[in-house]
């Protein structure tokens, strides 16, 4: 599983400094979160990604 960063993102990246496994890229569409790389933040209680962000776009992808 991983993250994913819904059409309501606003473009802040501050998700991008805050992911503890880089799996937060930046891309022509915008911000979008590496399924490879992102664990979750494994061991925390929330994912770091969604603990920062402004407008609660970050969702646990299915």
């Amino acid at each position: 599983m991983a993250m994913l960063i819904m059409g309501e993102c606003i473009g802040c990246g501050v998700c991008l400094e805050e992911c503890p496994e880089g799996a937060v890229c930046e891309g022509n569409e915008g911000f979008y979160i590496d399924a490879e790389i992102c664990n979750e933040c494994e061991g925390l209680e929330v994912a770091q990604c969604v603990e920062v962000c402004p407008v609660d776009c970050i969702i646990k992808a299915d």
